[in-house]
């Protein structure tokens, strides 16, 4: 049965919950507990299945994972830590875990300082870009929480040696389940759970995600089926609990009859003009090429504002380049970064004043996941601007951000009878 949460806990339910170290830490870093907190973190400590919409810098990480480290700091002080993995943790790209895992690992060390002693928690990432070495010390060792992928988890789960850590996970994180749902690597990830779950029964499923629509429907593909029927799930759905500022710009007054020199020219003036008004802006392109393009332009035009303070960010760069410019943008060393889809989703580039769309997103929910990069702190502002350059795009974008500001969010069509999913999963299982 899916039900949607309609009031949040009280401040002092969490307070009672908590270990007093890592409720010492917490208030030592935060001043209050969030809205998706209040909402969700009594029922991931009671393993309940919960699907958090949230917007980007919502706190949706921290969320799910404040009663699993709660728990595990609680077990290591009683002595009774186990050698296995409590928690597995989904992200939808490699590039996230590495992210998640710093995440992690830093509060860990910082409430290991607090207590003045190690509390060995391990925390572990294994996707295709984890060395041999690092699997054999997971396999002797294996991490508490265990970071991955839906392509790796399908491949630990017919690993005979690695599958018998997983016999007693209690929760299951899948971020940015909105990414994943609507497309086949959701759903070989949807059989990857129900073997998951097959091993570990008491498992609860926890989902994050940002804006996205029916949410009952993300819910049911989270919670999956139990042969019978529907697993229940809760929603909270605090999507909106950011404000927005939105605006679409066009370079130039008259659209329609405009040389193409004289707008490509004044799309860079405006574009200037908006990095130069703001602190750090993060521009998307629609393409690879297009980013490229943007960077080597504003550099040749401007050269005197853009030379050390500019980088471009997509796929087809190496890891190094791509890990380099992310913190660089953290550090604040970096004043603009233009990239195509690969910082839509979660990875922390610290604070962002500005998100500039070259064009259309092409859907609601991506032009709010985009936009919603800037403004990263909880009570902050999400300022988001859309350049145009036809009149087509300024009617779309137009109606786009109406159905924003009116929270009309299009929907995801999830996949049904993807029988070539179902072969892959049964040959896993076959060799397990």
């Amino acid at each position: 049965m899916i039900t949607a949460m309609e009031s949040p806990y009280k401040p002092e339910q969490i307070n009672n919950i908590l270990n007093p170290l890592v409720k010492k830490w917490f208030f030592n870093t935060f001043k209050e507990y969030s809205l998706p907190q209040l909402y969700g973190v009594m029922e991931i400590h009671s393993r309940n299945n919960i699907l958090i919409s949230a917007p980007t810098g919502a706190t949706k990480t921290l969320t799910g994972f404040l009663s699993i480290l709660n728990e595990l700091i609680d077990s290591s002080e009683k002595g009774i830590l186990e050698d296995k993995s409590y928690c597995v943790y989904i992200s939808t790209l490699r590039a996230l875990n590495e992210d998640i895992k710093v995440n992690l690992v830093n509060p860990l060390n910082e409430m290991e300082k607090l207590a003045g002693k190690k509390f060995g928690i391990r925390v572990g990432v294994r996707t295709g870009d984890t060395d041999v070495s690092e699997k054999a010390r997971q396999l002797k060792k294996p991490p508490h929480i265990l970071i991955t992928t839906p392509e790796s988890l399908a491949i630990v789960l017919s690993s005979i040696k690695f599958i018998e850590h997983l016999k007693d996970v209690q929760w299951c994180i899948v971020d940015e389940v909105h990414a994943l749902a609507e497309n086949k690597r959701g759903t070989h990830l949807s059989l990857s759970l129900e073997r998951l779950q097959k091993i570990s029964p008491a498992m609860a499923r926890v989902g994050l995600s940002a804006t996205i629509a029916p949410l009952e429907e993300i819910a049911k593909y989270l919670a999956g089926y139990d042969g019978k029927s529907e697993r229940p799930c809760k929603i909270v759905d605090v999507q909106f609990i950011k404000k927005l500022d939105l605006k679409v710009l066009s370079p130039v007054p008259e659209l329609i009859d405009m040389e193409h020199g004289k707008m490509h020219h004044a799309m860079y003036e405006l574009m200037h003009d908006l990095i130069q008004s703001h602190k750090t802006t993060l521009i998307f392109t629609n393409t690879r090429s297009a980013t490229e393009r943007v960077v080597h332009n504003l550099k040749d035009k401007f050269p005197k504002s853009y030379a050390e303070n500019i980088g471009a960010h997509h796929g087809s760069l190496s890891k190094a380049h791509r890990h380099s410019l992310e913190n660089k943008l953290r550090e604040g060393k970096i004043r603009v970064v233009v990239c195509s889809t690969s910082l839509e989703l979660g990875i922390d580039i610290g604070y962002i004043d500005l998100v500039v769309c070259l064009g259309s997103p092409k859907s609601v929910a991506r032009a709010l996941q985009r936009i919603g990069r800037s403004g990263h702190r909880l009570h902050d502002v999400t300022n988001g601007r859309i350049i145009v350059l036809d009149r087509d795009d300024l009617v779309e974008c137009a109606v786009l951000l109406n159905s924003a500001v009116e929270k009309k969010i299009d929907k995801i069509h999830i996949p049904t009878n993807a029988l070539d999913v179902l072969a892959q999963q049964i040959y896993g299982i076959a060799i397990q």
